[in-house]
């Protein structure tokens, strides 16, 4: 039999997925396609509607070697599993002559853990498990999510938390999860036959195709041991992500709070000394951590380095006493002592990356204000350490002995993929070199006419924005620009502050238009009712710029009040830029420039997901249309018809406004006309 050619594959699979076969998907299957072949990398940018996932999936089913997807999102992971990686399956089984099988794989913490459903939850002040089903109130909500637990746990097939539907809280699902640390280990376990994280990793073992999320592929570089099976292929969707997903991954963090559970936990199993010793040293690194020490930390003042060295050795002295001692009152004595094991080494390993004091490390002091209802006093004081970069980390763990391919709608920052790529640890694209890992970008461009669909206005008129300061004219700008637009607005702001007070402001001044704000409800919630009601606008931050997908007439424009540079206090970006700089590179463009770059073009791309959306995006930051770094910024977005005609944009909003009421209208009219037929 001929081997079925890449264009006939595609077509099969994107016919049984409804989808429209695009140029740009083809071109992306064709380059994915040689990249695997070759055994080289692949940097592709497919803006929103290319069909990017069916791009990477056909030829990697085609190739017939184990694939790693990887992506950033739920969503994304669940649309792969439930929807794209079925019907792809079942619609190339008939030219390939196999069917493939694929499977999730995720964090053990994802997983339900039976043998804390069934006995119990290690606890602080006492030895022993208690029941928690005993300890919450049944009325509570606390109760009611565990009693639901108990019940699904006898019927789901995979355990995994985003599985349960309506989810629960983080408290919840913490009483019948543990982590990779706290975990018994299937050998030791009376549930280890059973165990769902173990059985999804046997799934993934026995599958060609397995998706996962970028904190295990984070996992299982920065860790050593494999956590993955082994593959050939490695993809990497939503890659504009990855960098700050293993950030975060790579990231230590030692609080009041997580020290004093160590201790506790701890003060059972191992004999006085020990006990009094770390008891002593947490007091110390609490006392010191109601200080107002600075934020960054580029040299540990003296006091700090000796209370986390003393915190450090006694941790030390712990480890060792909780493996040199055995009691048998101690109800499931191996599970309580794994939990005390597990809250002792990670504070030990934190204290002890602070006092190594790697010039790679960045170590910094938050101070936030007390959660509500927290344990500990000082609950809102950490350190934290990070890497100043995780490019060599990437370099070494993800482009050996593998094909990559990374994509995402925006990795082209300023007209080449080479500051993405930089960040990744690759040099710019064509270095030659026995250990440069060889790497090609390719914008296979977008489905929709970006200058016909959208226009970029710059309100140039503005005053250029200071830090914190008063913006009374941006908020005039911003209520004309949503009266003119009948509402339709999603407002991206560059902090929370800053959308509360435009929140509150264009509630009192257009009360015609509701508002939305970020944090008064879930963020599914405020995107359903965002995308119900046209004349309603949300505003909010971060998750915003990037989590919003609303096609259709709700969304018609969008907003962002500044240039979303990192704040300059920041102290993992500022010595990221510090670093750049003192190697003779532009710092500002390296990472602050950059940052934004690709926060605006995330952003931007919230305004057009169809092919029949029209609209504006609005920067109300002057600094886009006159500064030097403003055509690399613009230059990274789509590319949307460009004006600084406030006028102009008005018009344009309140015809795209026009246009989209008249089709309501027709639309209840055929609704109603056809409701009275029947």
């Amino acid at each position: 039999m001929t081997k079925p050619s890449l264009p006939e594959l595609l077509h099969a699979a994107v016919t049984a997925v409804g989808g429209t076969e695009r140029p740009g998907q083809v071109a992306m299957a064709e380059a994915v396609e040689e990249a695997i072949d070759s055994g080289s990398h692949l940097l592709v940018q497919a803006g929103t509607g290319t069909g990017k996932s069916l791009g990477y999936l056909v030829p990697a089913l085609a190739h017939g070697e184990r694939v790693v997807v990887a992506t950033a999102t739920l969503a994304l992971q669940r649309q792969l599993v439930e929807r794209d990686l079925p019907r792809t399956v079942d619609a190339l089984h008939p030219q390939l002559r196999r069917r493939p099988e694929f499977a999730m794989l995720k964090g053990r913490s994802n997983y339900l853990c039976l043998h804390r459903l069934h006995e119990g939850v290690p606890q602080d002040e006492e030895e022993g498990l208690f029941d928690q089903f005993e300890a919450a109130a049944p009325t509570s909500k606390l109760g009611q999510d565990l009693l639901r637990m108990r019940d699904w746990a006898d019927e789901t097939e995979t355990g995994d938390r985003d599985d349960l539907t309506p989810g629960v809280s983080d408290r919840a699902w913490s009483q019948v999860s543990v982590s990779s640390r706290e975990c018994l280990g299937a050998s030791k376990c009376a549930y280890g036959a059973e165990c769902f994280a173990e059985m999804a990793r046997e799934r993934a073992k026995l599958s060609e195709v397995v998706v996962t999320n970028h904190a295990l592929l984070a996992i299982d570089a920065i860790e050593g041991a494999p956590v993955l099976p082994q593959h050939e292929v490695l993809i990497v969707d939503e890659a504009h992500e990855l960098v700050s997903r293993v950030t975060g991954v790579a990231t230590g963090e030692l609080t009041p709070g997580q020290v004093n559970r160590a201790v506790r936990r701890a003060a059972k199993l191992v004999n006085e000394k020990a006990a009094d010793q770390l008891q002593t040293a947490a007091e110390g690194f609490e006392r010191l951590m109601e200080l107002a020490l600075p934020g960054r930390l580029e040299e540990i003042p003296e006091d700090l380095g000796y209370a986390l060295m003393a915190l450090r050795d006694a941790c030390r002295t712990v480890i060792s006493a909780i493996g040199a001692t055995r009691d048998k009152s101690v109800q499931d004595e191996d599970a309580v002592r794994k939990q005390a094991l597990a809250s002792v080494e990670s504070v030990h390993d934190v204290a002890e990356r602070i006092t190594n004091g790697s010039e790679w490390d960045v170590v910094w002091y938050e101070r936030h204000e007390p959660r509500a209802g927290a344990a500990y006093r000082y609950s809102g004081a950490s350190l934290r350490v990070a890497p100043m970069s995780v490019a060599g980390l990437l370099r070494e763990k993800l482009f050996t002995d593998r094909s990559v391919v990374l994509t995402s709608a925006t990795l082209k920052l300023g007209g080449d993929f080479n500051g993405v790529g930089a960040s990744l640890g690759l040099a710019p694209e064509g270095t030659e070199g026995d250990d440069v890992p060889q790497w090609k970008g390719f914008d296979v461009g977008s489905p929709f006419d970006y200058r016909k669909q959208g226009i970029l206005y710059v309100a140039k008129h503005l005053a250029r924005p200071a830090r914190d300061g008063d913006r009374g004219d941006m908020l005039d700008e911003l209520t004309e620009l949503i009266q003119a637009a009948g509402g339709r607005t999603l407002g991206l702001f560059s902090s929370m502050r800053a959308a509360q007070l435009a929140a509150e402001e264009l509630r009192s001044r257009i009360p015609e238009y509701p508002i939305l704000l970020q944090g008064e409800e879930t963020l599914g919630e405020l995107i359903k009712n965002f995308a119900a009601d046209p004349k309603t606008c949300l505003f909010g931050t971060l998750s915003l710029w990037q989590g919003v997908d609303v096609p259709g007439p709700s969304c018609q424009l969008v907003v962002m009040d500044k240039i979303p540079f990192p704040r300059p206090d920041d102290p993992l970006m500022s010595a990221r830029q510090k670093a750049v700089e003192e190697a003779g590179g532009n710092g500002f463009m390296a990472v602050a420039a950059t940052h934004a770059a690709l926060l605006m073009a995330q952003g931007a791309g919230r305004l057009v997901r169809a092919s029949g959306d029209r609209g504006v995006v609005a920067v109300l930051d002057q600094r886009l249309a006159t500064a030097r770094y403003g055509s690399y910024l613009k230059a990274s977005l789509p590319d949307f018809w460009f004006t600084t005609d406030r006028n102009q944009v008005r018009k344009s909003l309140a015809a795209i406004d026009a246009t989209a009421r008249q089709t309501e209208t027709a639309r209840q009219t055929e609704t109603e006309t056809a409701a009275e037929g029947d």
